[in-house]
Parts: C-alpha cells; sequence; structure tokens
C-alpha cells in the first residue's frame, strides 16, 4: 500500500520553531559559566537525581563548569515527577537566590525542572496547585517571568530540546485526593541551552544508557512518518537517525566511552531538532504504545520502545507506506529488495545489539488478558494524532500488534 505523496515534495507546511542554543562536544560542561553568561543569569540551581548529585563523576564536572554562578543544588528527583518534588524545589530555588535552573541528568529531572519554572513564576499555592494538577491536567503557565532553563542531559532519552513536560502526584502528598497526572507546555519551556557532553553522559551506567537509547532513536523514526513531519525535520531526523544507528550498535559492542558516544548525542541532537513545537510533536505511534505499556506497569520507557517498535513498524508499512524508502535510506538499507523488511530489520538490530529484550513476556508488562485495556489506552493517546494520515488504527490492530510482541 503507499500514501499519495509518500515524499511530500511540494505539500505545503508551516515550521513555527525557537530551539535552545547548542553546546555539543567533549568537556563543553566546562563552558557552562560562560553559557548562563550569555543569557543574562547569575546564580543557578541544579536540579537532579540523587544518584546524580551523590556521583562525584556526573556532579562535580557540572558545578565545577557553574563556577560562581552555582547557587546550590537540589538532587531529590525521582522518575515519578512529583508535583510535590518541584514545590521543594521551588522552595530551594528560592532559598538559594537563584535566578535560573540548570536541569541535570534523564528526562526526569528536565521535566521537574520545567515545573519548577512555572512555580517560580507563578508563586501557585501548594494546594491551588494540586488543585489545578487534579481538575485540568496541567498547571497555568504565568504571562512573565519564567526562569530560563539549562539543560545538561546524562541519557539517550532525547527529552532536551522540548517544551512540555510530565508532571504527577499522589495522594500521600497531600495535594489531590487521588492519583493524578498531567503535563505543562509553553514555547517558553524550551531551555535555553542544552549542554551535550559525551565525557558527561559516559559516567551514566551502561543499563540506563541503552535502556534510554531506543527511546531518543525513535523519536527520528518516527518524525519521518509523522503527519506533520517538514523538510526541515526530514533532513535532521534523516541525519540523526544514519549516526544513532552506528553509534548504537557500537555502544552494544564496545564500553562506555566518550568516543563510541560522540556520533550517538550528536545524532540525538539532530532527531530531536523540531520535532516539540508551539502546539505540536512528531511523536507518533510508537510512543503512543510507550505510554500504554508503561502507565501502570514495571517497564521502562526505552525498553517498551525496543520491544514493540518492529512489531508497529511492520504493522505501519502493511497499511500505508510510512515513508519507508526515506526510512530506509536514513538506516543505510536503501538497496534492499524490500524497504520496509529492512527498516524494521534494521531497528531490530539496533535493539539486539543493544542487549534489550525482544518480548513483552520477558519484562513487567501486560499480560495477554490485558491487552484489550491497554490498547484502548493506546489508541485514545495523544501522540496518536500525529500518525499518518491514511492510519486507521483500531483497538483490535493494536492488540494483536501487542500479541506479536509478546
Amino acid at each position: 500500500m503507499s500514501d499519495a505523496h509518500a515524499d511530500r515534495v511540494g505539500d505545503p507546511f508551516r515550521f513555527d520553531y525557537d530551539p535552545a542554543v547548542l553546546r555539543y562536544g567533549r568537556g563543553s560542561v566546562a563552558d557552562l559559566e560562560a553559557e548562563l553568561e550569555q543569557h543574562g543569569v547569575d546564580r543557578a540551581l541544579v536540579v537532579c537525581g540523587s544518584t546524580v548529585g551523590s556521583t562525584p563523576a556526573v556532579i562535580d564536572p557540572v558545578t565545577d563548569g557553574l563556577g560562581d554562578a552555582l547557587a546550590g543544588v537540589f538532587d531529590e528527583t525521582t522518575p515519578e515527577k512529583r508535583l510535590s518534588t518541584a514545590l521543594d524545589a521551588r522552595e530551594a530555588y528560592r532559598d538559594h537566590g537563584a535566578d535560573a535552573i540548570v536541569a541535570l541528568g534523564g528526562g526526569s529531572s528536565i521535566d521537574v525542572a520545567k515545573a519548577v519554572s512555572v512555580l517560580v513564576a507563578g508563586d501557585h499555592d501548594p494546594e491551588a496547585a494540586g488543585r489545578d494538577l487534579a481538575e485540568t491536567h496541567t498547571l497555568p503557565t504565568p504571562d512573565d517571568g519564567l526562569p530560563p532553563i539549562f539543560a545538561v542531559p546524562t541519557t539517550l532519552a532525547g527529552a532536551d530540546l522540548s517544551n512540555v513536560a510530565g508532571l504527577a502526584t499522589l495522594p500521600d502528598s497531600g495535594l489531590v485526593d487521588r492519583p493524578t497526572s498531567g503535563g505543562i507546555s509553553d514555547r517558553r519551556l524550551m531551555p535555553a541551552a542544552v549542554v551535550s557532553d559525551p565525557e558527561l553522559v559516559a559516567t551514566t551506567p551502561r543499563t540506563v544508557l541503552v535502556g534510554s537509547a531506543m527511546n531518543g532513536f525513535d523519536k527520528g523514526i518516527e518524525t519521518l512518518y509523522a503527519a506533520n513531519a517538514t523538510p526541515v525535520t526530514d533532513a535532521t531526523a534523516i541525519r540523526g537517525i544514519g549516526l544513532m544507528a552506528d553509534g548504537l550498535r557500537d555502544l552494544g559492542r564496545g564500553g562506555v566511552d566518550a568516543e563510541t558516544l560522540e556520533p550517538v548525542l550528536e545524532g540525538l541532537l539532530l532527531v530531536q531538532y523540531g520535532i516539540s513545537r508551539p502546539g505540536e510533536t512528531t511523536l507518533s505511534i510508537i510512543h503512543s504504545f510507550g505510554h500504554g505499556l508503561t502507565r501502570g506497569y514495571e517497564v521502562q520507557q526505552g525498553t517498551a520502545h525496543a520491544i514493540v517498535a518492529p512489531h508497529v513498524l511492520r504493522y505501519l508499512f502493511a497499511e500505508v507506506d510510512g515513508r519507508r524508502a526515506l526510512l530506509a535510506d536514513a538506516l543505510g538499507v536503501a538497496e534492499a529488495s524490500d524497504p520496509a523488511d529492512a527498516v524494521v530489520d534494521a531497528v531490530a538490530e539496533v535493539r539486539d545489539a543493544l542487549g534489550l529484550p525482544d518480548s513483552l513476556a520477558d519484562v513487567a508488562g501486560p499480560e495477554p488478558g490485558e491487552f484489550s485495556s491497554v490498547a484502548r489506552s493506546v489508541v485514545k493517546d495523544p501522540f496518536m494524532a500525529n500518525a499518518p494520515d491514511a492510519l486507521d488504527l483500531t483497538p483490535e490492530d493494536v492488540a494483536a500488534v501487542l500479541q506479536a510482541a509478546y
């Protein structure tokens, strides 16, 4: 099957994008103070998790790089992205007299940092913030006064070049009566700068890196077939996918070092470029599956992607063109007799090189009896709006894909 305009050349598009300043290279965190100075920042609070905050090889280069611009360190973020954590970080921000936030770590720390920025500017009362999240699943974002965020990622999930953030809270926080999740979105939440340092990322444990890798890799895959792809994102995604695919295979074969991570991180910046735009994103079907498989289950997002991505792509190519030729070109298999099969095999090869699971039966995810419920969640996921226009994905289709992945 084929789409009417698989290559989209000549199709109208609108590309509204205001990205972060990108700093890349070994030792680039040493220039943090200079970068903050370029943005008129005097004192920044580092927001990170406890492991990052207590690991000298990670935290010391960042605090050293901040120099006199270091206001303090808040090292209490968790993967749950709790509203209560963001409120505590806001108090630390005020206590340290900061005027900016440095988010250090993975997507959770970056998301919490964005929530802190909104809470600082809005001066939200904790009870009111809990009520807003429970009733509207977001926080009101003030018209001005948001402190700038500087992202220093240490994983490969690709959460840095984004203007959105997830947020959640539980009754034990005293802020809500029932478990609540939601998010915030505003173009001003795009980091002022992203500092991608291969030497710093090389300090992250291998298990964390490979677990996050497929999440970042699939951002590029989805950007090519998303309904709102543009020639700009096509160009960056194609180059980024190729760099990541080769780099991740090398990561799977060898050790975690700066040289191996250089193409991975360069590719990760490219696949993220332009995917998070005001009011829209190119994240699509695979991420919707990832949300359905991790919501209520002990499955890490990147692992969920690793398992289902080949199966989702096989379903996609059976229904629509899915821009298989561009994907095959990006993955270095353009000469294959069947580009669709070659793309599926190449994505599975990257997963297998990283040593990630290939079956839902091997992880603490849903059992077959729960697939119907998960499928309904996947179909309702907001990212499904970015699926190719000609695709009509039903809960039954999703359940069949999940069964194939089991």
